[in-house]
């Protein structure tokens, strides 16, 4: 039971309302609607009163919400500690967290769906059931292309930008200051439902979006049955990562905070040293095959270099992390 609960809790006990709470604190009722709802926590002068009020002590009060602060064996300088985050710091990131996310899922699903004029007019063309050429279908399509896939774009980086100040939670340790830990708790178990449901309806979906193409290989020889199941799989594959990515983001600023999943101390240590690697392979890839490329002017066949580079990268990588981790 977190702070705010307790104070819900114990002022129900003594049937007093919240107004009858905020008069003998001699604060406002909206304080302690907040206190309750854990938009915000009470001082420590408070805290005393509220002990002394109840006839509890303060240590019941506190106890639950108590951060233990870790501290390293060696002296290392101030600025190497971990960073302290503030309840009203978290509550933005949930907030602008749970803003954004929608917005991301939907440039996202711009990104899944910018095809889908591609290929309707050109079974259309092909088919003969528009006055369009092949060429001019594919023109306009790949316009319509082009400008979805930009739109998605605009969407990232805007949205990015507003999230760029909570970059730190993902790569540097933090200690959550007094009564944060338990309100993120509390929401991440708030959202537990609306998370399983999202992931169970985006894989339902995914894998119903099997089920067009199959019919339509299955009961029709035409070329534009089969373009339009295309059509309707990308609708279904759309409509299921945008839960997954809804969701997700939202989930993860929870994890974030926490430390849990991939964003635990080791895990951030692990990328820090692992994220070099990454920049570092990925440009001697590039090296090579641009390289190989131009030195040999065998484009058509260069391109075998990322597909090796891709399997060697899954393996080198694992055998990092393996040994990144054990240290």
């Amino acid at each position: 039971m977190i702070l705010g609960e307790k104070i819900a809790a114990l002022r129900k006990q003594n049937n007093w309302s919240q107004e009858d709470l905020a008069e003998q604190l001699q604060i406002s009722r909206q304080s302690v609607s907040k206190w309750e709802s854990g938009a915000s926590i009470p001082d420590l002068d408070r805290i005393i009163k509220m002990s002394a009020l109840f006839g509890v002590s303060t240590d019941y009060l506190l106890k639950d919400e108590m951060e233990e602060l870790s501290y390293s064996e060696t002296d290392e300088p101030a600025e190497n500690a971990a960073r302290r985050v503030s309840l009203e710091e978290a509550n933005a990131f949930m907030d602008v967290s749970r803003e954004i996310s929608g917005r991301i899922a939907f440039g996202v699903v711009l990104c899944i769906l910018s095809p889908l004029t591609l290929i309707l007019l050109c079974g259309l063309a092909a088919e003969e059931r528009t006055t369009l050429s092949m060429r001019a279908a594919e023109g306009i399509g790949g316009l319509v292309l082009i400008l979805m896939v930009a739109a998605a774009v605009a969407v990232f980086v805007l949205n990015g930008i507003r999230v760029s100040r909570y970059e730190y939670l993902e790569k540097e340790d933090i200690v959550l200051e007094y009564g944060v830990a338990g309100i993120v708790e509390k929401k991440k178990e708030e959202f537990a439902g609306t998370f399983r449901v999202s992931i169970t309806g985006g894989v339902v979906l995914c894998i119903l979006a099997a089920v067009p193409p199959l019919l339509a290989g299955a009961f029709s020889v035409e070329a534009l049955p089969v373009f339009l199941s295309v059509c309707i799989l990308l609708i279904f594959v759309a409509c299921g990562v945008w839960l997954f990515v809804r969701c997700g983001i939202i989930q993860g600023s929870y994890q974030k905070l926490l430390q849990e999943g991939d964003y635990t101390s080791e895990k951030k240590r692990a990328n820090r040293v692992l994220g070099v690697f990454q920049g570092a392979y990925w440009c001697i890839a590039t090296a090579i095959y641009l390289y190989i490329s131009f030195t040999r002017n065998n484009w058509e066949s260069s391109w075998i270099i990322w597909p090796v580079a891709a399997v060697l990268f899954a393996a080198v990588f694992g055998i990092l992390e393996t040994l990144v981790k054990k240290k």
